[in-house]
């Protein structure tokens, strides 16, 4: 059985996003927590959709993207929902592969970091404007951090776009510039919140952390 497999899982709590088309047919696109990993898979948890083995799904760390192979579903109730175990397809490059361990080294992911990029699974009313057409877009963007968010949409932007992004965090009204940096076909765009300060990416991101009721039991298991 050893030399099955030649490599070991290395134990994280990444966030990740994961999207496709569910087992009914249904586009989705959502963040979840990738808590095992090697070089051709991962184990992810806390996906909310159904999904059967076989399924092709897109799964993106940091801001790489890769597709993969559903090889097992378990579903663990309401806390982590459904875990999923994934392989990567063949020739697609791993999108974790900066936190694998090299040559016996040891990772350790650095908790500040996980939470400044953390993306809340919460509905943010925004308006985009393409800087080339005049008519905003009034939208909620999902799987918002304060370093930029996700926007469901059946005609995703192409890669690239500048846009100007128009939204109030609490009584702050926020104009600044992004850049998509993810298209999805027929589900929707990332986006990078290209012109917002250091200091007011901080203070979005405690006031998300703040307003998300899951943030609390998260924050508690984390310790």
């Amino acid at each position: 059985m050893s030399n099955h497999q030649t490599e070991p899982r290395l134990s994280v709590d990444l966030p990740v996003r994961v999207w496709g088309m569910s087992a009914e047919g249904r586009p989705f696109s959502q963040s979840a927590r990738a808590q095992n990993i090697s070089s051709d898979g991962a184990l992810i948890s806390g996906v909310e959709t159904e999904l059967k083995v076989g399924d092709t799904i897109g799964v993106q760390c940091d801001e790489k993207k890769t597709r993969c192979t559903v090889v097992w579903v378990m579903n663990t109730g309401a806390i982590k929902k459904n875990q999923v175990g994934v392989k990567l397809l063949a020739a697609q490059e791993c999108p974790w592969r900066n936190y694998l361990a090299m040559d016996g080294a040891t990772v350790s992911i650095d908790p500040s970091n996980r939470r400044r990029y953390y993306r809340h699974k919460i509905s943010l009313p925004v308006e985009l404007r393409d800087e080339r057409v005049n008519a905003p877009l009034r939208i909620n963007a999902t799987d918002v951090s304060g370093n930029g968010c996700y926007v469901e949409s059946m005609m995703p932007l192409p890669l690239g776009t500048v846009l100007l992004v128009d939204f109030w965090m609490d009584s702050e009204h926020i104009k600044i510039t992004a850049v998509v940096r993810t298209c999805d076909p027929g589900v929707g765009n990332g986006i990078e919140f290209t012109g917002m300060p250091a200091d007011t990416k901080k203070r979005m991101q405690e006031y998300l952390d703040a307003i998300d009721p899951q943030m609390g039991a998260s924050a508690a298991k984390a310790e």
